[in-house]
C-alpha cells in the first residue's frame, strides 16, 4: 500500500533578509574580527534570502531591523538565554504552523472533521500544551484526534513523519493524516567566531509546511497530480557520530557541523541507496526526480557526485535553498511542493544528527 499526499501547504514569516545584509548583521552581532571570512561564507552559502519571525521589516541592501539580538559586548557574550528564545517560539511557532496547515487542507479540499491523525514536527522549540493543541483548537479538529509529536530529530524529521503517517493509513482505510512541520531556526543564532556556528548562522531560516495524506485507493482526481509515498528507509552512516549534533545549551540550541559531512555522504550514500532501491527493482539511473534536503551547497554537491546526478536534477533543491535557506524539517516538503506537477519516480533524501540519512520513494 502507498500513502497519497493529497496536498502540501507552506508558510514563511512575513519578513526576510537578503544574504548580503545578513553578513553585515553577523559581524555586528558576533563581534567577529575576520569580516572577510563571514562575507565569503555568506556569499558561497547558496542562499539569497531568508525569513525570520524576529525581523520587523524586510531588508534588501539596508540595515536589518530587529530587537532580539543585541550586538555582542565582548568575546564572551553569548546572546539571549534559552528561556528568552523559547518565549519567542511559544509566541510564533503555532501561527506559522496554522498558515501551512490551512493551506494544505484547503488545497486538498479536506474538512477539519475528516482529519483522524495529527503529526507535528519540530526540533527548534519545546512547549506544552504545544503546537498540536493549538492546531486542534484553531482548525476545529475533532478533540479526540490522535496526536503524535516528532521532536528534536533535525532536518529529516518530515520524512519520519510521513513514514508514521503511512503506518497509520496502512491500518485503516478511513485514516486522514495532517502532518505539520514548523521550525524557527533563527531563534538559535549563535554568537562567536566558531566556524561551524558561523556556517549555520549563514544557512538556517524559519518556515513551516503541512501535508494532508490518506491511504491510496487508486483513484486520484482527474487532472490532479499527487505524490504517493511507496517506501521509506533509514541509515546511520558509519564513523559519523561526531559529524553533526544538536544540543540544548544556556544560550539556545547549538549545532556542531563537521567539515567531514560532505565526504561521509559522498563515500557512503550510493552503496546504501543502491541496495535499498534494488530491493524494489529500481536503480539510481531509473529515478527521474530528486528532492534532496539542501543542508548547504557542499552537501548538495556531495549527493550529486555520489549519485551521478545532473545539475538540473539538483536544481529544485538549490532553488529552495536560494529562496528560503535551510528551514530544517519543513524544507524537504517545500521541494516536493515544487515538484508536484512533475513525473516520478522521485527519491527524497535528508540528513540529520547521527550522521543519519532518511530516504523516501515517491511516484
Amino acid at each position: 500500500m502507498s500513502l497519497l499526499l493529497r496536498a502540501i501547504g507552506t508558510a514563511v514569516p512575513r519578513h526576510f533578509i537578503a544574504q548580503d545584509d545578513a553578513a553585515g548583521v553577523a559581524q555586528t552581532l558576533c563581534a567577529l574580527s575576520h569580516g572577510h571570512v563571514v562575507n565569503r561564507i555568506h556569499k558561497h552559502s547558496g542562499v539569497r534570502t531568508r525569513h525570520s519571525v524576529l525581523l520587523h521589516s524586510s531588508t534588501n541592501c539596508k540595515p536589518a531591523e530587529h530587537t532580539f539580538y543585541p550586538p555582542a559586548t565582548s568575546d564572551c557574550d553569548a546572546g539571549p538565554t534559552t528561556a528568552e528564545r523559547m518565549r519567542h517560539y511559544e509566541e510564533s511557532a503555532a501561527g506559522l504552523a496554522l498558515s501551512a496547515a490551512r493551506e494544505a487542507l484547503a488545497k486538498a479540499g479536506t474538512a477539519a472533521h475528516e482529519v483522524t491523525h495529527l503529526i507535528t514536527v519540530s526540533c527548534t522549540g519545546f512547549q506544552s500544551p504545544g503546537v498540536d493543541v493549538t492546531l486542534v483548537r484553531e482548525l476545529n479538529l475533532d478533540p479526540g484526534v490522535a496526536r503524535l509529536h516528532i521532536g528534536f530529530m533535525g532536518c529529516h524529521a518530515a520524512l519520519n513523519a510521513l513514514r508514521v503517517a503511512k503506518a497509520f493509513a496502512d491500518t485503516d482505510p478511513k485514516t486522514c493524516v495532517l502532518v505539520c512541520a514548523v521550525e524557527l531556526c533563527s531563534l538559535h543564532y549563535q554568537y562567536g567566531s566558531k566556524l561551524d556556528q558561523v556556517i549555520s548562522n549563514a544557512l538556517f531560516a524559519d518556515g513551516a509546511a503541512a501535508v494532508v495524506a490518506r491511504r491510496d485507493d487508486g483513484s486520484p482526481e482527474v487532472g490532479r497530480r499527487e505524490w504517493r509515498l511507496r517506501a521509506s528507509a533509514s541509515a546511520i552512516l558509519p564513523e559519523s557520530l561526531d559529524a553533526m549534533s544538536w544540543h540544548i545549551r544556556d544560550h539556545g540550541f547549538q549545532m556542531t557541523l563537521s567539515a567531514k559531512v560532505p565526504e561521509l555522504i559522498q563515500n557512503n550514500l550510493r552503496p546504501w541507496l543502491e541496495q535499498w532501491l534494488a530491493g524494489m527493482g529500481l536503480s539510481i539511473d531509473k529515478i527521474d526526480q530528486w528532492a534532496i534536503h539542501p543542508g548547504g551547497p557542499r552537501i548538495l554537491a556531495a549527493c550529486g557526485q555520489a549519485c551521478g546526478l545532473e545539475e538540473d536534477q539538483l536544481q529544485p533543491s538549490y532553488d529552495v535553498l536560494g529562496d528560503f535557506g535551510n528551514m530544517s524539517s519543513p524544507t524537504i516538503l517545500f521541494i516536493l511542493a515544487r515538484l508536484e506537477s512533475t513525473a516520478g519516480p522521485c527519491v527524497a533524501l535528508a540528513f540529520g544528527p547521527g550522521l543519519t540519512v532518511e530516504a523516501a520513494l515517491l511516484d
